[in-house]
């Protein structure tokens, strides 16, 4: 992969007496479509309804992005039943993730007001697992136990039409209802390969196994994981901007390490980057989960440049050019630079 320096204003010329280092910075990196999506409708629903919009769990997992949006008026809950009764006619926003068929119900019977943000691709895969459900097959999922997107989509279907798997271990041990009868569907921001290998085995088990119409991993996922593999080779040190609960995020970790980074970190913020124990380093990979926001990368490349001669290329692989529709109730509603400039810098 050849990689282009970036433009550095005189500004932010680095000192001479500084070590070099180079930054390798991955493209695409940070929000995909379905998570701008769900952010704007938040902000969106704050501007046309007014403070306080409720948000049924984080609307996507990162806690800078949270915490903008409660600076702005949202307030978030675990369950429906946590909006107090003065409240009920104001929004309620389900995350990014989905949720499941009973979430939506509750909302009604309680005559909650909600909008949906739940991602589009997500969407794809819940009616992925119903289509092979009416077609009388058993759904496999393969994804991470306790995830939300994996609570939301199991609970697309009736009690005991899906079963989990995570590992080729697990597919091993498996013992479905029907073995000629079965259906998958996957989580959508898993790793690439190692999803590959897991449906490899079920295959291999269970040959009439019925694949989904289209892939389940989402774009987004498969662009920032092949960035990464790309930009890995001959890095010191890989960073990921994410949040320990971000599934995607941490993939990308996994993904840097494996294609050859000689280490990889996790890291929500600059402030957590252990300075002292870097040692000498030359390469920095630098890229972002899809629910990280771009001001933390430019956080952090400042961060490098106060302590390092640094230059910054360019690992670009694919542009991106998806853009998903805010719900209707709030497509009237414009939406400025200046409202997303908390988590997309000015």
């Amino acid at each position: 992969m050849e990689f282009r320096p970036a433009e550095t204003p005189a500004s932010q010329a680095p000192a001479p007496s500084k070590s070099a280092l180079t930054i390798r910075l991955c493209g695409p990196r940070g929000f995909c479509a379905g998570v701008d999506r769900a952010i704007q409708i938040v902000v969106l629903a704050l501007k046309e309804f007014g403070a306080p919009v409720y948000v049924r769990h984080e609307i996507v997992h990162n806690r800078y992005v949270v915490e903008g949006l409660e600076a702005k008026g949202a307030i978030f809950v675990e369950e429906l039943d946590e909006i107090p009764p003065e409240h009920r006619k104001q929004p309620v926003v389900f995350s990014a993730h989905g949720v499941p068929k009973s979430v939506p119900a509750d909302a009604d019977q309680r005559n909650l007001f909600y909008l949906d943000a739940t991602c589009p691709l997500v969407s794809k895969v819940h009616k992925q697992a119903m289509r092979h459900n009416r077609m009388g097959r058993h759904v496999v999922l393969i994804g991470h136990a306790g995830h939300p997107e994996v609570i939301g989509t199991m609970g697309q279907l009736p009690e005991g039409s899906v079963s989990l798997v995570e590992t080729i271990d697990d597919v091993d041990t498996y013992t479905p209802p029907d073995p000629d009868n079965l259906g998958f569907v996957t989580q959508t921001t898993l790793s690439v390969d190692d999803t590959a290998g897991v449906i490899k085995r079920l295959h291999e088990r269970f040959p009439h196994l019925t694949a989904p119409a289209a892939d389940s991993i989402c774009y987004a996922t498969t662009n920032r994981q092949e960035a990464v593999k790309q930009a890995a080779p001959g890095c010191d040190l890989f960073l990921i901007v994410g949040a320990p609960n971000s599934s995607n995020s941490k993939r990308l970790v996994e993904v840097a390490l494996r294609s050859g980074a000689r280490q990889s970190v996790l890291v929500q913020r600059a402030a957590e980057i252990d300075w002292d124990t870097l040692g000498d380093i030359r390469t920095v990979g630098l890229s972002a989960g899809a629910s990280a926001p771009e001001v933390i990368v430019n956080e952090i490349i400042e961060a490098f440049r106060a302590r390092y001669d640094a230059v910054v290329e360019l690992a670009d692989t694919v542009e991106e050019t998806e853009n998903f529709l805010v719900n209707r109730e709030l497509r009237h509603v414009p939406l400025t630079q200046a409202d997303m400039a908390f988590v997309n810098g000015d």
